[in-house]
């Protein structure tokens, strides 16, 4: 089995190498691939009690109850959700509630696939890959955990039963994430997270701020889902995602025990193991403190290599849970403050061969730090310095970087991010544009008093959400996405010399702009400005040796062509 994994993997490396596209959209290509290849395996539904739910009534516009049970969109376009009772019939209420929302998320999954997928014979290639893992999924999943996800199944659209049944297609979207980050040696989240406490926070008290930099598109992010689960075993928490996903990503429960998820560099798995997003969930339900939370995470077993910080309102500080396929490790800084991007920081993998290699071939210590330099120039922090923080687009000395850099802090990405406040029960989250715009704060323990979520304080948009640059940004991102599919399809594009000078100029101190231009020359056979192009990327802040190592492969490229 292993001997097989690694030539897959080999061959995966060999295709990616020679597709001459961006790496961003590499992964792009091959996460959602895998959120479509991995269904076909059928798995069978749990045993569950036949339970009656009734149907939702509609209140209004975009607001609905179905018992004590709610959904509605908020004046910031956030969808809340309170749901409560055992797990089949949150299941179904869930589903019930917000089938709409579903059913949009799935119609964005399958419409990705529909432009992305490159071939029938990636498809089965990565079918046959997949086929490794299914069939074992189900046994690292909870039965509680089934349960609701097969409720909420139930409200699945019948459109896409040709690819497989709605709990065999669900269940296996909560594995999409590991698969896809296992399948290649790049994060797909290159998330970044902090926790200040003591003499750095104005009331003493912890706060942690973290950007969830996970990206599909800009479609799959404009529906945002806050739930409020009240379950009838285990603690009320508040986790924030999108519809149709029960497992935690940033999550805070009624305890002061928070959740965030930061995915580091892994290699691949010999099977299927509990998905880290259902791991979390695990805490989040049924942890009070950071002792609890590490005996949970010890006797779960996982697809991939990622860093769970759980904060504590009981134990008054923040640690890193580090889970490999293979070991697992506990950081704790014993300093005020504690910092996370995509390595691991314990003794259990200091010295670890793949982490010193991510360490050092990544972005990841690129955001550590500068998140390090940012907290060295205050001396007490509150919730918007710490959001000032997370928006900070600058490298090291206040270095440009471009807008959109994967060395960034705030890589203009995130499909959410958020402050959490343990100590105070307090749950701040983005609303829209990424993470520049305003961020309301949850009061918990009011919202599961009043079982209604209950805004109790708001934080500023960014003033760079209005700038000239954000529009330029915007702009850039229309061409990039027209170059890209260019890049990954072949179809006809011819850039005018305007275009082009627009796109340098919409954001000039990025390299991924003088990447995506050389390799447009280089499909269009124009060796000499394809080489200037890589030239000019050189000379900007890279986000990884490995882009440098790509960069310097096709200059010689154009030299070899061009003689």
């Amino acid at each position: 089995m292993r001997k097989v994994l690694f030539y897959v993997k080999l061959l995966l490396r060999y295709v990616i190498t020679f597709i001459l596209i961006s790496i961003e959209q590499v992964l792009f290509v091959i996460c959602i691939a895998l959120i479509y290849l991995i269904l076909n395996a059928e798995i069978d539904a749990p045993i569950v009690s036949d339970i009656k739910i009734g149907k939702r009534v509609k209140i209004s516009e975009n607001h609905y109850i179905l018992k004590n049970n709610y959904l509605k969109k908020n004046e910031f376009g956030i969808w809340e959700m309170y749901i409560e009772g055992d797990p089949y019939e949150r299941g179904l209420i869930y589903g019930e509630l917000s089938k709409e929302l579903i059913q949009r998320q799935e119609d964005i999954f399958v419409n990705q696939i529909n432009n992305f997928v490159p071939s029938n014979f990636m498809q089965q290639f990565l079918r046959l890959f997949i086929g490794l893992f299914i069939s074992e999924l189900p046994k690292n999943i909870p039965l509680e955990n089934q349960q609701e996800i097969y409720g909420i199944s139930k409200s699945f659209s019948s459109r896409y039963d040709y690819i497989a049944s709605k709990y065999t297609r669900i269940l296996n979207y909560h594995a999409a994430h590991d698969i896809g980050h296992a399948l290649n040696d790049y994060s797909i989240v290159g998330c970044t997270s902090f926790a200040l406490k003591d003499e750095l926070t104005a009331d003493s008290n912890l706060i942690i701020g973290r950007n969830f930099d996970f990206y599909v598109g800009d479609e799959f992010a404009q529906d945002k889902l806050i739930v409020f689960v009240n379950p009838s075993k285990g603690y009320s928490f508040a986790s924030y995602s999108w519809a149709g996903f029960t497992g935690v990503a940033s999550g805070l429960n009624e305890k002061g025990l928070s959740v965030t998820i930061n995915a580091s560099k892994s290699d691949l798995p010999t099977g299927a193991k509990m998905p880290i997003s259902i791991l979390a969930r695990e805490i989040l339900q049924y942890a009070s403190t950071i002792d609890e939370a590490i005996a949970i995470a010890k006797k779960r077993h996982v697809f991939v290599s990622e860093t769970l910080m759980i904060g504590s309102s009981i134990d008054k500080k923040a640690v890193l849970i580090e889970k490999s396929p293979a070991k697992m490790g506990v950081y704790d800084s014993k300093q005020s403050k504690l910092v996370c991007s995509n390595h691991f920081q314990s003794p259990t993998f200091i010295n670890d061969d793949v982490n010193l290699s991510n360490i050092k071939d990544s972005d990841s210590k690129f955001r550590f730090n500068r998140v390090e330099e940012l907290l060295s120039t205050r001396s007490i922090f509150t919730t918007n310095n710490v959001l000032a923080i997370l928006r900070d687009q600058y490298s090291i000395k206040n270095d440009t970087l471009g807008m959109g850099n994967p060395r960034a802090i705030n890589q203009l990405i995130a499909h959410h991010s958020v402050i959490i406040l343990p100590e105070s029960f307090m749950f701040y989250i983005s609303t829209s544009n990424y993470q520049l715009g305003e961020f309301i704060g949850y009061d918990l323990k009011k919202t599961f008093k009043l079982k209604k979520g209950t805004i109790a304080a708001r934080l500023s948009p960014s003033l760079f959400l209005f700038s000239k640059e954000y529009k330029k940004f915007k702009a850039f991102k229309e061409t990039k996405k027209r170059i890209s599919h260019f890049l990954l399809f072949g179809n006809k594009l011819k850039l005018t010399t305007k275009e082009i000078e627009e796109f340098v100029n919409n954001n000039k101190e990025l390299y991924v702009t003088f990447e995506l231009l050389g390799k447009y020359y280089l499909k269009k056979k124009n060796y000499i400005a394809a080489h200037k192009m890589f030239a000019i990327a050189l000379t900007k802040n890279l986000a990884s040796i490995n882009i440098k190592k790509e960069l310097e492969i096709l200059i010689k490229d154009c030299q070899n062509k061009n003689k």
